[in-house]
């Protein structure tokens, strides 16, 4: 089922639970998310950044993506992580993707409400959501996202009266924090400041989202969500666990490609599903709680009434 990000976040935020994006390159990556969400009943994020399209054109990428997801029997968000050109997020929108973010965190805090607001105004026309990025999350060395290494991280933490004036001005549908994340392998062990977290998480009313989420120990993770943390980026462990799948299968020359693909698909899904089990994802995949997402209807409210009328129905 091909959904956007507040249908699966805004569950994921009045329930402390986080909902994971993978990035997915090629087929194999993607048949191993998938394969996982479905496996544990999990709403899942599924796309691709604009730094990894060399890799995989972002077009061609569309072509499974897309499918996938509307065939899959759990709600799946096909999302254009970190767009860093206008024409990149337009020609995402224009596939099909239902989710994009438009990634300006470098700009001037002026010139990044401009351009994500006029961004948000398109998407929402094409029924897709927007993620926006304040503060600015760096890159480790090495980091397929790309190679903006921040000597002194704390300097681009998100302020939180701030974010709460740019979801204001921009309109985005969830937002990217800062808080001592960043992309790629951790070199030392990452220290995040979770009461910044819990401050924005109640100065904003959008879901909260920490990218560099590979090489955070599962404290890390289940505290960042516990204070605020909604959505969750992944790519270097699905991307390691790929590799180091095919290494291990391919023990002499004599193997072919397709010995090698259903070591990586398996990788790929067993590592995803820890995450979607660690973010407590799991069994939150119904169709019905995506339904009152989008009607905006409490759950337990609704049980209610719908109690009420039937007890006022056998009254009668």
């Amino acid at each position: 089922m091909l959904v956007n990000l507040n249908d699966v976040l805004y569950p994921a935020k009045k329930n402390h639970y986080a909902v994971g994006l993978f990035n997915a390159v090629n087929l194999e990556l993607a048949r191993g998310i998938i394969a996982a969400a479905e496996c544990t009943r999990s709403p899942v994020i599924m796309g691709t950044a604009e730094v990894l399209l060399p890799y995989g054109p972002l077009e061609e990428v569309s072509y499974y993506l897309i499918p996938m997801a509307k065939k899959a029997n759990v709600p799946v968000v096909v999302h254009l992580d970190h767009g860093l050109r206008r024409e990149t997020c337009l020609k995402a929108l224009e596939l099909g993707f239902s989710s994009i973010m438009y990634d300006c965190s470098t700009d001037s805090y002026e010139e990044n409400v401009r351009k994500v607001k006029e961004m948000a105004d398109i998407a929402h026309s094409y029924g897709a959501t927007i993620e926006g990025e304040l503060g600015h999350v760096g890159d480790n060395e090495g980091s397929a996202e790309g190679s903006s290494q921040l000597s002194d991280p704390s300097k681009f933490f998100t302020d939180p009266k701030m974010a709460r004036d740019y979801v204001e001005k921009t309109g985005v549908d969830a937002l990217a924090i800062a808080v001592g994340n960043a992309h790629g392998a951790y070199k030392l062990p990452p220290k995040l400041d979770f009461e910044r977290i819990r401050t924005i998480a109640r100065t904003v009313d959008v879901p909260l989202v920490l990218h560099g989420g590979s090489g955070l120990t599962d404290n890390d993770f289940k505290q960042a969500i516990q204070e605020g943390i909604s959505k969750v980026n992944i790519f270097t462990d699905i991307n390691v666990a790929a590799v180091e799948a095919e290494f291990k299968k391919f023990s002499d020359m004599n193997k072919g490609i397709i010995d090698l693909i259903p070591a990586a698909v398996e990788a790929v899904k067993q590592e995803t599903e820890k995450k979607m089990k660690l973010f407590s994802s799991d069994g939150k995949g119904g169709v019905g709680d995506i339904a009152l997402a989008r009607t905006g209807l409490d759950k337990e409210l609704l049980t209610r009434l719908v109690a009420e009328e039937v007890k006022k129905y056998l009254g009668k």
